[in-house]
């Protein structure tokens, strides 16, 4: 939008810049000639109706552009008319057309705006001091914050009764006057402490009240910070203190009452554990002799069977001892019987082994026997086997003279005959 605008009246401007130049290019002109003589009748003509074209061609955007008006985002606007003064209906933001030179279109902040007073001055600050009197005359500074908008519906209504710009005019006197208003129906402790809440909310319900009625909305009313006097804060530090000692003691007799409280029902509760305890130890020993009594009316048919199971486990003792002497009697008959038949067993296994033996070695006597019959040489080789650990070297003649085996060597033959006749 603002572009057409910025577009139309910069092509207006060119316009009569340009039918400017022209005709002061025919007005040189004709100035060099009257000083001259110089030039043509052609060059003395001033181009008047090309200037006036250029010049209508030129105001008709120029208009247009004027009569463009944009209203920003986050604004709203009225309308003033030098003839019948404010228009009675707001602009939102857009592109709206007015009548240039008769019309213009005064702005207005849409959003919301925050007003603040300080509780102290400071020369860096700009913000203005609130001070306040309270009901004991003593001054107190106030740190307030109020948030508002301007109601766009009655912009009109505004722009035409308020006086400008409304940040200065209109609302600090109204902020000022009604806490210097609400402030004198508390005391400086209830102003900042016990009733600061009512205070606040009746100061803020009478500046939303006026300022309404003037066409500004109020969102919200802050109380940042209070400044109390010097001498009252001194004052008011040494009172805290003492409060704050006033509670101490009040919380340690409280203390000390509670232990006393604490120690009177742990006695009486010590006192009826012990009463309890009585009472319990009593019907103890009471049960017990009761029970003692009860357990002797029993104890009697009890020892007269315990007696009686004695008698009868001496009897069956006596049973069992003599079955066991007549088994173990019995036990050693079998025993020694058992003990013969063994002994006789051995015998008999110890005979037939001997005769086992001796029919084997008859045996091997016969096979060597008949196996020296076969070798006769076998005779020397047994001889120098069982020989040999005590004769390391032994020479034979080779004709068998001065050997001492040969006598044992030809009585072989006879022992070999002796044993083939039987």
């Amino acid at each position: 939008m603002l572009l057409i605008k910025y577009l139309l009246q910069t092509l207006g401007l060119g316009s009569l810049v340009i039918a400017v130049a022209i005709l002061l290019y025919g007005l040189y002109h004709w100035v060099r000639h009257e000083r001259t003589g110089e030039g043509t009748e052609k060059q003395l003509v001033i181009p008047w109706r090309t200037a006036g074209r250029l010049t209508l061609f030129g105001l008709i955007p120029l208009l247009l552009g004027f009569s463009v008006t944009v209203v920003p985002s986050g604004t709203a606007a009225v309308v003033v008319s030098q003839i019948s003064g404010t228009l009675p209906h707001s602009l939102s933001p857009g592109m709206y057309w007015i009548w240039p030179f008769v019309q213009r279109v005064e702005l207005y902040d849409a959003r919301d705006v925050i007003f603040s007073t300080r509780a102290l001055a400071d020369p860096k600050q700009t913000e203005e001091v609130l001070s306040v009197q309270t009901r004991e005359g003593l001054s107190v500074g106030l740190g307030v914050t109020v948030r508002y908008r301007l109601d766009p519906a009655r912009l009109a209504a505004i722009h035409s009764a308020l006086p400008q710009p409304l940040g200065r005019e209109v609302v600090p006197p109204v902020v000022a006057s009604v806490f210097r208003q609400v402030a004198p129906n508390f005391m400086v402790r209830e102003l900042f402490s016990t009733r600061r809440g009512e205070a606040l909310r009746q100061s803020a319900e009478a500046i939303s009240r006026k300022l309404a009625e003037d066409g500004i909305l109020v969102k919200e009313v802050l109380v940042r910070d209070i400044h109390l006097p010097p001498e009252y804060a001194k004052g008011l530090e040494g009172l805290l203190i003492k409060e704050q000692e006033n509670e101490r003691l009040a919380i340690e007799v409280e203390v000390k009452q509670k232990l006393v409280r604490t120690a009177e029902l742990e006695a009486e509760a010590q006192k009826a554990r012990q009463i309890k305890q009585a009472e319990a130890e009593a019907q103890t020993t009471v049960l017990r002799a009761k029970a003692q009594a009860d357990a002797m009316q029993h104890t009697l048919p009890l020892k007269e069977k315990q007696i009686q199971q004695s008698r009868l486990e001496a009897e069956a003792r006596k049973e069992a001892t003599v079955k066991n002497a007549e088994a173990a009697a019995q036990a050693k008959v079998i025993d020694s019987k058992a003990e013969l038949e063994r002994q006789k067993l051995l015998a008999e296994a110890d005979d037939h082994r001997i005769r086992l033996l001796a029919a084997a070695d008859a045996e091997r006597l016969k096979r060597e026997a008949q196996v020296l019959k076969e070798n006769p040489l076998l005779i020397q080789k047994i001889i120098a086997e069982r020989l040999s650990d005590k004769v390391q070297i032994m020479m034979v003649p080779t004709d068998g003279k001065f050997f001492f085996a040969n006598d044992v060597l030809r009585n072989v033959p006879l022992v070999s005959a002796a044993s083939d006749s039987r």
